[in-house]
């Protein structure tokens, strides 16, 4: 018990020594540049982050867009996680859907949300850009967890009758879990960074990526790091969030397991 705390003590002040350092790199580099032009001081972007948040506008638009990302999430895992499926099933479905997930891969995001604002509302082109990028790593994943299965277990569940929901609960879901934990939070980074860009833009009307685009346009380089810091705070959070939901759902599948 209490080698947990002092690793969980050590883990903090690791964690703040980290922070401590690059904030000091930013002021560094601010007093060598000494432009705010180009590289606001630290504090000035705190302090420009403090108005914000006690203003309606900020929470509208952070909702918006933690709104956008989700749906942009949830459609993404949905389709890749059944076409994955389907796909590593399939040879010919796999033969079918691969070409289309590497021209996705190595076309450019601004070329796709160029092409979404002629075809959807500005609101909507970020939630279609973030399924697309996502799309990809959620079905790559997918099939490379089912095709990794040990086939020497599918053989002996065969041998032995077992049951097909048995065999998926027991043999495939154990070897998706990981590839699928891991795609899930490459894709929370991703969402964020494509759906903000996305959202630059599209400029809806409540948007984060609108205020980027605002204070760009103004020349106001601490709201426009004030909000870049929001965007990185809340990918971080939303990374920290699932994977905390994926350990305590794997701790209490191992504690079942010893019961």
């Amino acid at each position: 018990m209490t080698d947990s705390i002092t690793k969980n003590k050590r883990k903090s002040l690791n964690k703040i020594f980290i922070f401590i350092f690059w904030i000091a790199v930013w002021q560094g580099a601010y007093l060598v540049i000494q432009r705010d032009l180009y590289v606001p001081a630290p504090l000035d972007v705190f302090l420009r982050l403090k108005e914000l948040v006690v203003l309606e506008v900020f929470w509208r638009s952070v909702a918006y867009s933690i709104y956008r990302v989700i749906a942009g999430l949830i459609l993404s895992i949905v389709l890749g996680v059944v076409i994955g499926i389907i796909s590593s099933l399939n040879d010919y479905v796999y033969d079918l859907i691969n070409p289309l997930m590497a021209a996705i891969k190595s076309t450019p995001v601004l070329s796709f949300i160029i092409i979404a604002l002629i075809w959807f509302s500005s609101s909507n082109v970020p939630i279609f850009i973030c399924f697309l990028m996502c799309f990809p790593v959620i079905w790559t994943n997918v099939v490379a967890g089912i095709r990794n299965v040990d086939i020497k277990l599918l053989e002996m569940a065969k041998v032995y009758h077992v049951k097909k929901w048995l065999v998926l609960k027991k043999i495939y879901l154990p070897s998706i879990v990981p590839y699928f934990s891991a795609a899930c939070i490459t894709c929370l980074g991703l969402g964020w960074k494509v759906s903000v860009a996305a959202e630059v833009l599209s400029h809806p009307r409540n948007a984060i990526g609108s205020h980027l685009y605002s204070a760009k346009v103004y020349l106001d380089s601490s709201e426009l790091f004030a909000w870049t810091l929001v965007v990185i705070l809340l990918s971080i959070l939303f990374e920290n969030i699932f994977a905390r939901l994926i350990e305590k759902s794997t701790m209490n599948k191992s504690a079942k397991a010893k019961i």
